[in-house]
């Protein structure tokens, strides 16, 4: 009795061991590593374009960036920015400069985004009279900006529409005349 006993209880072993490595064999089938490289297909081109006239005033800017997708709710990227500005008898200015981003689309239409810029300044005041006859020399102003922005856009497809703050916002530093800014945001 206690040949047949074992040779029963043998043959469960058996099988149990069987069942195991089948399905162990199985999970190392599902979970083969992908070694081709497709990081070119999950990053986007895109940025921005300024270009504005009037009387006596000129301003053109130049902001390329790109993001990478890292799923389809996150994307991080960087960009770059250059600008002109010019108002007739007052100053010329250049402008250039980097930033990092990131994207979070938590539904496909909502786009929230963090953007850290760090641009240099370089303005040149020209010599002027106010409107009360006070003589104003020529002088130069050189520094670094520092902006966080926090926005939120209406996105559809690769277009995002929108308006982003400047939590560190410095009237008396800031290269922009408000914190609030708004945006549209294109990536190929």
């Amino acid at each position: 009795m206690n040949k047949i006993q074992f040779s029963i209880d043998c043959r469960y072993f058996f099988v149990i061991l069987a069942v195991l490595f089948s399905s162990y064999s199985i999970a190392q089938q599902k979970y083969v590593i992908d070694n081709s490289n497709h990081f070119w297909d999950k990053v986007q081109f895109g940025g921005g374009l300024g270009l504005g006239f009037g009387s006596g005033y000129t301003n053109v800017s130049v902001m390329p960036s790109a993001i990478y997708n890292i799923n389809e709710i996150v994307a991080v990227g960087a960009g770059l920015q250059f600008g002109y500005l010019y108002q007739k008898n007052y100053y010329e200015s250049f402008v250039w400069g980097g930033s990092l981003i990131g994207l979070v689309n938590p539904i496909p239409e909502i786009q929230l985004s963090a953007e850290l810029e760090q641009v240099r300044v370089d303005t040149q005041y020209e010599a002027r009279y106010d409107v009360y006859h006070n003589y104003y020399p020529s002088y130069s102003d050189s520094y670094w900006n520092t902006a966080l922005y926090l926005g939120a856009g209406y996105r559809t497809k690769n277009v995002t529409i929108g308006a982003r703050y400047d939590v560190l916002y410095n009237p008396n530093k800031s290269l922009y005349g408000s914190g609030f800014m708004p945006f549209v945001r294109v990536y190929f």
